[in-house]
């Protein structure tokens, strides 16, 4: 069990992947995801178990590729379905797969506690440079004809995607704030797991009646996971992927695996290129923001070893400069 800060259960913010619900090519159902959910879910419930409140964010590209696979199947017939509407759609439907799973685990062990799925809006800057820029692929390969045509007739921006066909490209804003961090903190100040700002969040811009409107973007989530954890005065942010340490030369006969960072060794790590964009880099991004942000520490590793990684006996370690 672990112990108590100020009287209170520890707070820590985990961040799983979209991918982690799909396995492989052959296990995309709902029925394979929801499996998958129930995979990730026993972890958290070991997390809860061992005294820790528990907010979990997920990723949604995989989920929100096959809505808009849908949605250009079905131009001519349907309205397409914009990027925002897409975002909230899935933090509904995986949220309730992860509220679900996690109500069953702990029904299974005769243990205590709720979960709840809170659909999270996610303030961006509508002056952010990404938006003179989209380069966030969506959606599926097609052919140019039929980019260019559907870029014509929905506004869309496409591009020549690596040789593999034409794609949609959205930017990719910074998240600002997380709107509805009241909710958030009130629902974990009363005990629930919560599952939250799916996807990076819905990116919203403040309008001019002074409410939220939606913008067609994709935020990254663990760099909004991040910002959560900051927000709400986590005590720790996790970040899980598919490996327990970060390594330096990943995948090379001279891979050396981590078990922690100074902020001052992520960084120069990270402009050495150990860490990809397309990878660990985000992530390594992310966790060090958080421990700039906090002097707390951030932690990544795989979802087998969440506790010892909290605990400090496992994954990848960031924490602030000595």
């Amino acid at each position: 069990m672990t112990k108590m800060l100020n009287g209170r259960r520890p707070l820590v913010v985990v961040a799983v992947g979209g991918n982690s619900l799909i396995l492989d090519d052959k296990h995309t159902s709902i029925h394979d995801q929801y499996e998958a959910a129930r995979n990730t879910a026993k972890h958290v419930v070991d997390l809860m178990q061992h005294g820790y409140r528990v907010v979990l964010t997920h990723g949604n590209g995989p989920q929100v590729g096959f809505i808009l696979r849908r949605s250009e199947l079905s131009i001519g017939e349907l309205p397409a379905v914009p990027m925002h509407y897409a975002g909230a759609d899935i933090q509904g439907a995986v949220g309730f797969m992860f509220v679900t799973a996690i109500e069953s685990e702990l029904a299974r062990r005769s243990g205590s506690g709720s979960a709840v799925a809170l659909v999270t809006r996610v303030e961006v800057d509508p002056e952010d440079p990404a938006f003179a820029n989209p380069t966030k692929p969506i959606g599926s390969h097609m052919s140019e004809e039929r980019a260019q045509r559907l870029a014509q007739e929905l506004g869309w921006i496409v591009r020549e995607d690596a040789g593999r066909g034409w794609r949609r490209v959205v930017p990719s804003p910074l998240p600002k704030q997380i709107v509805d961090l009241d909710a958030l903190r009130i629902l974990t100040d009363a005990g629930y797991t919560v599952v939250g700002c799916g996807g990076g969040g819905i990116p919203v811009r403040r309008s001019d009646d002074g409410g939220f409107t939606g913008v067609e973007a994709v935020i990254d989530k663990d760099l909004a996971s991040s910002l959560l954890a900051q927000q709400l005065g986590a005590d720790a942010l996790v970040i899980s992927t598919g490996v327990s340490k970060v390594a330096l030369e990943f995948n090379t006969p001279n891979e050396r695996w981590l078990d922690e960072l100074t902020l001052a060794e992520a960084r120069h790590y990270m402009a050495e290129g150990h860490f990809h964009a397309g990878s660990m880099g985000p992530k390594v991004t992310a966790v060090a923001g958080f421990v700039e942000a906090t002097g707390r520490p951030g932690v990544i590793t795989d979802p087998v070893h969440l506790i010892e990684a909290l605990q400090g006996h496992n994954g990848t370690r960031i924490v602030a400069d000595r």
